[in-house]
């Protein structure tokens, strides 16, 4: 048997694995349809379906496509982490999507990930080139965790759990979209809240809402689309804060700022988007990357969603070279869209907000205050 041949046979040994493995807790919605729901699934604005041989076919071809990847990376050394004050916000990149964000005395976590691999098997899956920027046990009292998506490299239960230690006056709050109750039940991951596409959740003088993305769901085959996908908007005192979670580009970055107004601090996805055919859909670029920022609105834009796992078939580093290169074709100023390394802060005294609200955002805007759903008192 040819060692192609063999990786073929793992290849789909895996897809049954993942089908076995996602049925197992079959996460969905029950609610009534909508705009974005059919009453099993979830939907896009703009298509971005895989069928079952699109999702085999990347996993068969993976091995023999993808760059080379190193297998250790170190990471450096920075200061420690600046106090926000009053009037700021520091963000400091863990890993992945993870970052820490410190509004005033809220801190909240995004998409936080700890395990060694982005994957259900603790023997298979992309295993992680680079240890976290901050550990467990280095976090201040977290407040807020939010939870763009379902997919393991995302949505990490064992963190999660891991979470409930590390909260201010108990568990920390979990923000996730609809349909995933049943994961966090399974691993008793309480206090959650699910939420549709714009409803707001307030935890003090923070309200986080749950936005439109162009992306997908599942963490098997068998539950494609089940759970609902999204981002978050942060308002604070402190100012506006956007966070993609995983996206491809369309127009619910043009809606978001219309909603809400530009944003002091973006944090935007960069990496993983070869084969392009395959990823355009669900994952950025560099160079949507750098349109999405304009879109919002960002004052300051943080890199995410790299450098951690291999998922897809680019070199660890071109994502960086790429996002130099689209940015200076833009015209924007590399300082306004930092890669931050692994354990890096940023301090940022913000100004509520990059530009001003027209009459019809407004309008808008009283739309969504009327959608809050006060959950914490």
């Amino acid at each position: 048997m040819t060692r192609r041949r063999l990786w073929q046979l793992l290849a789909a040994g895996l897809a049954v694995a993942v089908v076995m493995h996602g049925c197992a807790l079959q996460p969905r919605h029950d609610g009534a349809p909508s705009a974005h729901f059919d009453g099993v699934r979830f939907h896009n604005r703009l298509p971005a379906d895989k069928s079952l041989g699109d999702i085999v076919g990347f996993l068969a071809t993976f091995p023999f496509r993808r760059e080379a990847w190193p297998q250790a990376v170190a990471n450096g050394d920075y200061p420690p982490r600046p106090a926000p004050g009053a009037d700021g916000i520091v963000v400091t990149f863990v890993n992945h999507s993870t970052v820490l964000l410190s509004l005033g005395e809220v801190n909240v976590l995004t998409d936080p990930i700890w395990s060694e691999r982005a994957s259900p098997f603790s023997f298979l899956g992309p295993t992680r080139v680079r240890a976290p920027g901050l550990a467990l046990a280095e976090l201040p009292p977290i407040d807020l965790v939010l939870v763009s998506h379902d997919h393991y490299d995302h949505l990490d239960l064992d963190s999660l759990q891991a979470l409930a230690a590390h909260g201010r006056d108990g568990p920390p709050l979990v923000l996730a979209g609809l349909g995933n109750e049943s994961l966090f039940e399974a691993r008793g991951i309480t206090p959650y809240r699910v939420l549709d596409w714009w409803q707001t959740a307030a935890l003090g003088p923070l309200e986080a809402s749950f936005v439109e993305v162009r992306h997908r769901s599942g963490r098997g085959l068998g539950d494609q689309m089940k759970t609902l996908w999204g981002g978050f908007v942060l308002r604070a005192p402190q100012g506006r804060v956007y966070f993609a979670g995983d996206t491809g580009y369309g127009p619910h970055f043009a809606a978001a700022r219309t909603r809400f107004g530009g944003f002091d601090l973006c944090l935007l996805p960069i990496a993983a988007y070869r084969p392009r055919d395959f990823m355009l859909p669900v994952h950025l670029d560099p160079q949507g990357a750098v349109q999405a920022h304009l879109d919002l609105g960002c004052r300051q834009s943080i890199a995410i969603h790299h450098g951690t796992f291999q998922l897809t078939f680019e070199t660890i580093d071109e994502p960086y070279a790429e996002l130099a290169r689209a940015l200076d074709a833009a015209g924007v100023p590399a300082d306004a869209f930092r890669v931050l390394g692994f354990g890096e802060s940023l301090r940022i005294v913000a100004d509520g907000g990059a530009g001003a609200r027209s009459a019809e955002a407004a309008e808008e805007g009283a739309v969504a205050a009327a959608q809050i759903v006060e959950f914490v008192e």
